[in-house]
């Protein structure tokens, strides 16, 4: 046995204690980087930003996450490093310290490059592990680890609620307690990980025309299909960045609703966008992950378009019930794609995550700019057609042609 081979050990019971573990780091993980969304408000006040300078506060943490993520997959795929999951936790508490205390734009920039360098070594290891825990549930698997993400993010618009808008920036040191605990649990976690890792089934030199024998498909079509989730995880994350960042906003500026009160609505979607990523992977294992793809992506459209044409409450409704259908996709998309290319997890887990981070990063920024030009209604209504684009998982291959075993 080489120096980098390892037994292979295949679940066939999920392995729920590891899971709920990795979705409880997941919450804490991204409850810490939702304090950066939520300080928007009161850094604009504070510092007199620009929404363009709002903007590139989210740029900055989500483009560092998304360059790295893949890199962290791509070696993890052959040399997995179990310990790496708390030493990236380790990032995210220097960036909460430094969040806490910066009085300048630019050391709010470098504590968010902390934080997305954290989140860049979290997500591909965490997702694998999710792959190696799920047993034959991988649907329902990367919606337990995924919903832990979702909860965490539905609290930053309550944290400005509750904590920011009376205690302001400074607040955020409290939430080094959460990165202390996401060590220690990712040190438990890093124990079984490195007790229980999976060889993959192909070599870390598979390539795409290998898996694509395997599938029934050819190279073409798994390039194509890659190319259709990515393409669709561009349209979600760029919907999802508009609300994020902006709703609040929109509400503040249209309607004359307080930043305290903007805040609960957009925990409501939020909090809506935690339910849907947890029912999406169940519903995928029994109806198949394509249908449940084209359902979320494709079934946001009349949500979407409607919202900026509504009143107050039924913007609200409209904006929670966008976040629900939407928000069941991106599980079911990274398990699609783990499945076209089987023993690329790592890679896989940190493209995809890599890319919703770097393209919610860059909405931001580029929404922002958009947004300085015109105004923060015309955002509201140019992102609500984004969800058409779902039409295009119709191309995707049925999913018995998929490998659903490796």
């Amino acid at each position: 046995m080489s120096k980098n081979a390892s037994t292979a050990i295949h679940l066939s019971a999920t392995v729920f204690p590891i899971l709920f573990a990795i979705s409880v780091v997941h919450l804490l993980n991204d409850t810490m980087q939702s304090t950066v969304t939520a300080l928007f408000p009161i850094l604009r006040d504070s510092l007199h930003l620009s929404y363009t300078q709002v903007g590139l506060i989210a740029f900055a943490m989500n483009i560092t996450a998304s360059l790295i993520q893949p890199v962290v997959g791509y070696y993890a795929d052959m040399r997995p490093k179990p310990y790496i999951l708390p030493i990236g936790v380790c990032f995210t508490l220097v960036g909460i310290v430094t969040l806490a205390l910066a009085q300048q734009y630019a050391l709010i920039l470098i504590a968010v490059v902390a934080m997305g360098v954290g989140s860049a070594i979290f997500h591909p290891e965490s997702s694998r592990v999710a792959y190696m825990s799920a047993g034959g549930r991988r649907g329902l698997a990367q919606s337990i680890f995924q919903v832990g993400g979702n909860i965490g993010s539905s609290l930053g618009p309550i944290m400005t609620a509750v904590v920011f808008v009376k205690i302001g920036q400074f607040g955020v040191i409290w939430f080094s307690f959460a990165a202390i605990a996401a060590i220690l649990i990712q040190t438990y976690v890093a124990r079984w990980y490195s007790r229980h890792i999976i060889t993959p089934q192909t070599s870390p030199k598979h390539n795409v025309s290998e898996g694509s024998s395997k599938l029934g498909l050819s190279s073409r079509q798994v390039v194509w299909a890659l190319m259709i989730l990515v393409f669709l995880v561009f349209t979600k994350h760029i919907y999802m960045s508009s609300i994020s960042s902006y709703y609040t906003f929109y509400l503040i500026d249209g309607f004359g609703v307080t930043v305290r009160d903007a805040q609960w609505f957009l925990f409501a979607f939020l909090a809506a966008s935690a339910a849907g990523t947890f029912l999406g992977g169940p519903l995928a294992d029994r109806f198949g992950r394509r249908n449940i793809i084209w359902f979320s992506i494709l079934g946001t459209a009349p949500f979407s378009i409607l919202l900026p044409h509504m009143n107050l409450i039924w913007s609200g409704v409209m904006c929670v019930l966008a976040g629900f259908v939407l928000s069941s996709a991106f599980s079911i998309i990274v398990v699609f794609a783990q499945e076209l290319l089987p023993g690329r997890v790592g890679l896989i887990s940190g493209m995809f995550f890599g890319l919703a981070f770097g393209i919610g990063g860059l909405g931001s920024a580029v929404l922002g700019w958009i947004a300085d030009a015109t105004s923060i209604a015309f955002i509201m209504n140019l992102c609500a057609y984004l969800p058409l684009l779902g039409i295009l998982a119709v191309f995707l291959p049925k999913d018995d042609r998929v490998n659903t075993t490796a």
